[in-house]
């Protein structure tokens, strides 16, 4: 097990002491307790690693409080694989190994790999990020030289459990969809009034029963069907979440709209309908985005005795502006942890959009917290 997959190396570099939901465990036995901590997406393009800016310290140790972090890569990777670019212009989301290497160095495992820009440049751009991925110690799902590849759920371990990631993306998927011959992402296709595509969903359903028989399975959407707000969950995402966990998904999260939406349990198992971003290094005039889009927020899903015991949800908030007017772009879309009134507003909103959902979220000490059993 490398130092990074190692508990308690990921616990004692983040300087948190353990507590009655984190007890340090040997990666040789089950532990009593095991925590898996998803995040916003990462639109990374610069790297935050190498200008460590007030607050982001706080941040990775969030994320290496978990046994497991996992996000979403929502930039395609330039190598000397890559295809040419696909889009031009501030939509053009791309970034190199140096940024792979700083999501690692805060903490993450795994990422995936399927979102409308993972084919930003091409078909061989798809295959280049996955490669790059994978040689920065990542494991990923996604994406694959086929379509069967790119919809098998990635299996690993951690803290000596098996998990496993199934991912897809949904939605203005314009270049790089896998099919059968040819290497790309796992797309769910949207069918009309109707969505989503039959045939699709019976093979991603195949996918998370295939996995859930030896493992905990971690089900994950990206979504660009936004309807005419994209504040609102489309009804169709909560049945197609719903279904992945009668599959036998132990936990459900998505982005997309890039902003929180709330979170539904379904028969025990926790649906975060968006979580948002992470890093967000849009290129974007300021005032594109709604002022919801800079904040977001760390879900861990803290398990004791086998089962899902309690969510925590730490809020997050971004700068639209950047740290240094001169580079805007370099030093916006960094993320902090929320305090004081930003974190009862992004807290507060979160607890009303969840409640929509027959959700209890209550908010303690800067935090959100859901009871599940």
């Amino acid at each position: 097990m490398t130092e990074a997959h190692d508990p308690q190396r990921r616990r004692l570099l983040a300087g948190l002491a353990a507590s009655p939901l984190l007890l340090l465990c040997g990666a040789t036995s089950a532990p009593a307790t095991l925590t898996l901590t998803l995040t916003g997406q990462a639109l990374i393009a610069h790297d935050l690693c190498a200008e460590a800016y007030p607050g982001l310290a706080d941040v990775i140790a969030e994320i290496r409080r978990g046994d497991t972090a996992m996000t979403d890569l929502e930039t395609a990777i330039r190598t000397a694989a890559s295809g040419a670019p696909t889009r031009e212009g501030v939509f053009l989301h791309q970034a190199g190994t140096a940024e792979l290497r700083c999501l690692r160095e805060m903490g993450f495992d795994a990422l995936v790999l399927a979102n409308n820009h993972a084919g930003d440049f091409g078909r061989e751009g798809v295959l280049a990020t996955r490669q790059a991925a994978h040689d920065t110690g990542f494991h990923t799902a996604g994406s694959g030289g086929n379509l069967a590849e790119a919809s098998q759920a990635t299996r690993f371990m951690v803290a000596g459990q098996p998990v496993a990631l199934v991912a897809m993306a949904a939605g203005k998927i314009r270049a790089g969809a896998a099919t059968a011959t040819l290497p790309g992402i796992n797309e769910l296709r949207l069918d009309g009034a109707s969505p989503p595509n039959a045939e699709d969903v019976a093979r991603i359903h195949a996918s998370i029963r295939a996995a859930a028989g030896s493992s905990r399975v971690i089900a994950y959407l990206h979504n660009h069907d936004w309807g005419d707000d994209l504040r609102v969950t489309r009804p169709w995402v909560r049945r197609f979440a719903a279904s992945c966990i009668d599959a036998g998904a132990s936990a459900f999260f998505a982005h997309g709209a890039p902003l929180l939406h709330g979170i539904e349990l379904h028969r025990g198992a926790p649906i975060f309908y968006c979580l948002g971003s992470l890093i967000f290094h849009s290129r974007t005039p300021p005032g594109h985005y709604l002022p919801e889009v800079w904040e977001s927020a760390i879900a861990h899903l803290h398990y004791r005795e086998g089962r899902l015991r309690q969510l925590e949800l730490v809020p997050v908030v971004l700068n639209e502006r950047g740290d240094d007017a001169a580079r805007q772009n370099e030093t916006r879309g960094r993320p902090r942890i929320a305090t004081g009134e930003d974190a009862q507003r992004i807290l507060t909103r979160l607890q009303v959009l969840s409640g929509a959902f027959g959700t209890s979220l209550r908010i303690a000490r800067a935090r959100g917290w859901i009871e599940v059993g």
